[in-house]
């Protein structure tokens, strides 16, 4: 009875007025329970608001620990009632063991649920810890999708993974803008710091967009009010390069990368060509053509590897890795691992977006999954990186952006891209559909 109705063992048979209590406490919360289990249904991302606001996580963790030990203490109470001393040995043993059996089960349920609340509490504050709310600017919102490499050797952490998803804020159809690391002489806004410093673009010896973060990082005196000066000032260049106002970014490192995919439990990635593990004149295995299921280290490689192609192959790569995960990635497999992939996550750098913006971003995702992924990369031979056409780059912008919405419109169908064949080269720096690119 206690199992099915708490509290119901003491109105009948012990204190009515525990029962009553205890019988209303449980009932709100099976209320409660069923209550989120239609909204679920009905408004998901109402959920996931929800499911990302501090304040309301810690209540639920400590209603969660309250229910557990309450729930125990019914039990045991139940068990005092049966009069266990009046039964025979073999009765009283079973009784005995059915009661810790269901005490066990039941109040570890209930403290491994308010286990997870805390994995989710700990990983919101940690990542989503942005303070400032940015609207769609134009109907989009534009975010700049950074990954460090912050490996031995390397002074700071230089982001040699640099995309901007512009993303429709009705249909969630993305658009994803690759900037070669290796741009030359990037401009900066009017008024910004950085345009006081370079006036002309980013020209001192060696530097390139990637080193913008650095640059900044180094002179941080410049930027007294700014949290993360590096980042500031590539988001101000990609603004300027690109004419796109940038709602957000979000700053990954090569090894929460690597933890990331291996909490997913890998992706699948159709490969072209073999692609070398390791660096140049340390190459210690290959991954092999076909379709293959690969773990976080693989994946890794696959994304950044360079040792037989250029920077702009694996721009490419990177492209697929971003839409395989898009594809392949659904709620059951991320309840099934949250706590790796919270942990993982934990290891995100930085990011501006904060924690009542997720459920926006969630949905969007939902809705992306259905629709085709297009992709632009200002590379060669259309872009000279060595003295990029800033306008040429901005009308391809514009151009990629009214393909998607003419699609979404039906004004004009997005027919995708030739299939890749076999030992080619992806042309996922340049299509309207990713799925069909990689």
């Amino acid at each position: 009875m206690t199992v099915i109705w708490p509290g119901s063992a003491q109105r009948l048979a012990g204190n009515p007025r525990v029962g009553r209590v205890t019988g209303w406490f449980f009932g709100v919360g099976a209320l409660l329970l069923l209550l989120a289990g239609a909204v679920a249904l009905v408004r998901p991302t109402s959920l996931i608001s929800l499911s990302t606001n501090l304040a309301l996580l810690t209540g639920m963790r400590v209603l969660l620990i309250v229910y557990a030990l309450g729930w125990a203490g019914l039990l045991v109470d139940a068990w005092r009632l049966a009069d266990p001393p009046s039964l025979d040995q073999r009765r009283r043993l079973a009784l005995a063991g059915c009661n810790g059996v269901l005490c066990l089960g039941l109040t570890g349920a209930l403290l491994f649920g308010s286990h997870l609340v805390a994995v989710q509490r700990d990983f919101i504050a940690a990542v989503f810890d942005g303070q400032q709310v940015s609207g769609a600017a134009d109907g989009r919102y534009n975010i700049l999708l950074l990954g460090g490499d912050a490996g031995v050797g390397r002074v700071g952490i230089r982001p040699d993974s640099i995309t901007v998803a512009s993303i429709d804020a009705q249909t969630g159809r993305a658009v994803l803008f690759g900037l070669p690391r290796n741009l030359a002489e990037v401009p900066f806004p009017d008024g910004s710091v950085m345009r006081g410093e370079f006036p002309t673009g980013f020209d001192c010896d060696g530097c390139y967009l990637n080193g913008v973060n650095t640059w900044a990082t180094d002179n941080a005196e410049l930027f007294p009010h700014t949290k993360e000066p590096g980042i500031a000032a590539t988001q101000q260049a990609v603004e300027e390069i690109t004419g796109l106002s940038i709602n957000y970014y979000a700053l990954i490192d090569l090894k929460g990368f690597q933890d990331l995919v291996d909490a997913v439990g890998g992706v699948t990635i159709d490969i072209t060509e073999p692609i070398p593990v390791g660096k140049v004149g340390d190459i210690t295995d290959w991954i092999q053509p076909g379709k293959r299921h690969l773990n976080g280290y693989e994946t890794l490689w696959y994304a950044r590897s360079r040792a037989t192609s250029d920077d702009y192959s694996r721009m490419a790569r990177q492209k697929c890795v971003m839409n395989a995960m898009l594809r392949q990635l659904d709620p059951a497999t991320v309840l099934s691992n949250f706590s790796a992939i919270a942990g993982a996550g934990e290891q995100i750098i930085s990011t501006s977006i904060p924690a009542s913006e997720v459920d926006v971003f969630v949905g969007l995702a939902g809705k992306a999954k259905s629709l085709p992924v297009s992709s632009v990369a200002f590379v060669p031979p259309k872009i000279n990186t060595s003295e990029p056409d800033w306008s040429l780059i901005r009308t391809m912008v514009g151009a990629a952006i009214e393909r998607g919405e003419a699609a979404d419109s039906g004004d004009k169908p997005d027919t995708g891209t030739a299939k890749k064949r076999p030992g080619k080269k992806l042309n996922a720096n340049g299509s309207t559909d990713l799925a069909k690119a990689c």
